[in-house]
């Protein structure tokens, strides 16, 4: 209104400007490994609510525009429409399309289930636009449609080079509309809007966060992952100008400052974490940071707390710690930044508080100077950082083991004060090769052995990250030998209907015969007048050559 705009208008900038860009914040999250984040969990909870809620935000804008007479009217029209799409896809979910998929799936032609799948999202959204709706809105539908189909998952993997394709065409049509010379010609008024959206929707997300009861700092990064304007703004967009809503020179400002911001979005979400530690240190007094429920630690909680574990985080690492903990008798206290996850957990009985652990205030009030071990199994590696600097600045002898997902952090993390650096890379490797080698019937006090002197030497070389090659002491016996199980699925003259002595099974393929499943019983007490008979199923062992040889056997034709 301050730019004589109607209120009319005026809701339906917001509207826009509200919408954040889901492609581009996804995509930048999983570039930096924080989806499982909580900032990144909920800034994807948000990004997803707003790509719902600008259904409701098309439908609303004719009226906004002032399209139709009585706004009652139509608004019963409109939800009339809504009401005959909506039963017209049910019936389509319920009778047509799983059959129609069906045949199409039986016929197994991956190219006619692609331009299956394409024609239905097209036909929906055609619908909805003969029916006076939005094309988005049917193309919207229709992914709904399909996500509940039992082959939506083919579905997805088929169409997901389309959406590259279609992404970039839009991006790229989106940019074109932008008249170049308006920017050039504007930038003195373009430049400072488009600071003051990004400042207010990293406001408004930033308070949306804490309202969650999320901690300041996981607010603030929320704040600056969703401060663009986002891809749905511009179809919003096309629709008010269709209506009247935006002339030519306000479908320019809105463009320019949505370009710019989605152009910056890269750049801040790489170093929000270092503009937040730096704002949290220098300007956010440490009462303000205060992030431990207004009752604190329980005071039973609170009494326990005596050569305990400090577990920093609830997630998969951290509740397994915990289990294993209470089973071993060993007093233990949990902190983490979800709220729900407390509250549920605490009414389970868990001694569980609410907080973030990058706070010093609320490492003493968990005692850590009187703790014998810190745990930190988070997924954000910038707070992994900050709490092992706070656990330091107020305890020197707490053991700090930390759990990461690369061993490109470790260096840091014992700079920083870390005792022990868990990668999950490495440890994934370790859990890799120990099952190859189960299969290659090592034994098990071999591979015990190997794996403690793999880990020992490897976590030895990645402390100075030096490229010097791993020298195990430990060799390792592989036995020649491999345990198997082949079925006997046709008449064999020399096998069939023999015993194990007649069939001379050891001397002629140099195999063994350790048991038989027949009719779902299993024989294990071999003999040498146990019988072989057709369907039964050979448990055996041998040389891997001579097991083949034996699987040739069963399959020739006799």
């Amino acid at each position: 209104m301050a730019f004589n705009l109607s209120l009319a208008q005026g809701v339906f900038l917001g509207f826009c400007i509200s919408l954040s860009s889901t492609a581009i914040v996804l995509r930048v999250l999983q570039d930096q490994n924080n989806i499982t984040s909580p900032h990144g969990r909920n800034a994807l909870g948000i990004l997803i609510f707003q790509d719902i809620v600008v259904v409701p935000m098309m439908l609303l804008t004719p009226l906004l525009a002032g399209v139709g007479g009585n706004i009652g009217v139509e608004l019963l029209w409109l939800g009339g429409k809504m009401a005959l799409v909506v039963l017209i896809l049910f019936l389509l979910s319920k009778y047509f399309l799983p059959s129609l998929l069906d045949q199409v799936a039986k016929s197994k032609s991956r190219e006619l289930f692609v331009l299956t799948t394409v024609l239905i999202c097209f036909s929906i959204a055609g619908l909805t636009y003969t029916l006076g709706l939005s094309l988005a809105l049917g193309a919207f539908l229709a992914g709904l449609l399909l996500s509940d189909s039992e082959y939506s998952h083919q579905a997805t993997g088929d169409i997901l080079p389309f959406r590259e394709v279609f992404t970039s065409f839009f991006f790229v049509s989106i940019g074109m509309l932008l008249d170049l010379n308006f920017l050039f010609q504007h930038w003195y008024l373009v430049l400072p809007l488009a600071i003051a959206v990004s400042l207010l929707k990293w406001l408004a997300a930033s308070l949306a966060a804490a309202a969650l009861k999320y901690p300041l700092r996981t607010a603030m990064l929320n704040g600056f992952a969703l401060f663009q304007v986002g891809e749905f703004a511009f179809v919003l967009a096309g629709i008010g100008q269709l209506h009247g809503l935006m002339d030519e020179t306000l479908s320019q400002y809105f463009l320019s400052i949505s370009i710019l911001s989605m152009a910056a979005t890269s750049f801040v979400m790489n170093y929000s974490s270092s503009w937040v530690d730096g704002i949290l240190d220098r300007y956010i007094p440490k009462s303000f940071q205060d992030t431990v429920g207004k009752e604190g630690i329980e005071p039973s909680i609170k009494a326990s707390l005596q050569d305990h574990i400090i577990i920093i985080g609830y997630g998969l690492n951290g509740t397994n710690l915990a289990l294993a903990a209470k089973t071993s008798g060993i007093p233990y206290v949990i902190v983490d930044t979800n709220a729900e996850s407390v509250k549920k957990n605490k009414a389970l009985g868990e001694p569980i508080v609410y907080g973030d652990a990058t706070d010093a205030h609320i490492l003493e009030h968990l005692k850590v100077y009187q703790a014998r071990v810190a745990v930190v199994a988070i997924s954000d590696s910038q707070a992994t950082r900050r709490i092992v600097a706070s656990i330091r600045s107020i305890c020197k002898t707490v053991f700090v083991v930390v759990r990461t997902r690369w061993v490109r952090d470790i260096d840091e993390l014992l700079r920083l004060g870390a005792d022990e650096v868990i990668p999950e890379e490495f440890e994934t490797s370790i859990e890799i090769f120990t099952r190859v080698l189960n299969r290659y019937l090592v034994p098990e006090d071999e591979i015990q052995s190997f794996t403690d002197s793999f880990r020992a030497e490897n976590y030895e070389m990645l402390r100075p990250m030096t490229s010097r090659k791993v020298q195990l002491n430990t060799t390792l016996n592989v036995p020649e030998l491999r345990i198997t199980c082949l079925r006997v699925t046709k008449d064999v003259p020399e096998l069939t209907g023999k015993t194990l002595l007649e069939s001379k099974v050891r001397q002629l393929f140099d195999i063994n015969v350790m048991a038989i499943q027949r009719n779902h019983k299993l024989i294990s007490h071999m003999t040498a007048d146990t019988l072989i008979e057709r369907d039964d199923l050979l448990y055996l062992i041998g040389k891997p050559s001579s097991i083949s040889r034996f699987d040739k056997h069963l399959k020739a034709t006799h």
